[in-house]
């Protein structure tokens, strides 16, 4: 028990308090109670995106999205299908200024070759188009590619390493949605999902520093199992729910398509 709460310690918490509740069963849902008149939001689909980078080695790319951060920059890296290291950044509704943003900071020699992720190429506008295929799939697909990889975050806060949010966000951001940043938006962001319901990409919140306020977030791959990213020189991994210390810690599920 004390060794998965040094683990998630390292994902960051969300600082907002929610109000105390009763403690969660593993079926239950107790925050969307509390949360009185706020109804989900709806997320947004992913614009124009800006590319760079094809590392070997994940220490470049988590240089190089620290440097787009300092320049107050929304960045974030990935392990690519090709199992290279890349970074994105911006989320516009053009493309031209998309592909400014992009040459204003290719002159400052921030960043070289680059390309512009179009909406087109997401999952989630490819499916809707075509009426086939399953975004819930390839979330999953995306989550996968970093089991086994030992995170580093670049970014909001380098001690902690790529906390469990930021795996979530760039594994819907990559599909085309544009999921918020920090675990406690995620949650509100949602639709309730109760567990028994749980389906492949779906996310699943705990509350791993008691009561009721979430701080850990995972993403849902069916059969009971979640991918998440525990903290810095801990790997991405899978979990079960069923596990005694996410039983007791189960806040909630969200659906987000």
């Amino acid at each position: 028990m004390l060794v998965i709460l040094g683990i998630l310690a390292g994902c960051m918490p969300d600082r907002t308090g929610v109000p105390p509740s009763l403690a969660p069963s593993a079926a239950d849902d107790p925050i969307a109670g509390m949360l009185g008149g706020l109804h989900p939001a709806a997320l947004g689909s992913m614009g124009y995106s800006i590319q760079v980078g094809a590392f070997a080695s994940l220490e470049n790319a988590v240089r190089l999205e620290a440097t787009l951060t300092a320049q107050g920059v929304d960045a974030y890296y990935f392990r690519d299908e090709s199992g290279l290291y890349k970074v994105r950044f911006g989320n516009h509704d053009h493309y031209d200024t998309a592909r400014r943003e992009a040459e204003r900071l290719h002159n400052l020699t921030i960043i070289q070759d680059f390309f512009i992720v179009i909406p087109e190429d997401y999952a989630h506008s490819r499916i809707q188009r075509s009426g086939q295929g399953d975004l819930g799939t390839e979330l999953v697909k995306t989550a996968r590619r970093f089991i086994g990889v030992p995170y580093r975050w670049g970014g909001e806060d380098r001690n902690n390493g790529f906390d469990c949010s930021g795996l979530t966000m760039v594994c819907y951001r990559l599909n085309g949605l544009n999921l918020p940043r920090n675990s406690r938006s995620q949650y509100q962001a949602g639709t309730s999902v109760q567990q028994h319901a749980l389906a492949q990409g779906d996310l699943v919140f705990f509350a791993t520093q008691g009561g009721t306020r979430v701080t850990h977030v995972g993403l849902y791959i069916g059969n009971g199992k979640f991918i998440h990213a525990p903290r810095t020189g801990k790997t991405v991994r899978i979990e079960n729910l069923s596990n005694r210390f996410f039983a007791r810690t189960y806040v909630g599920g969200r659906r987000y398509f």
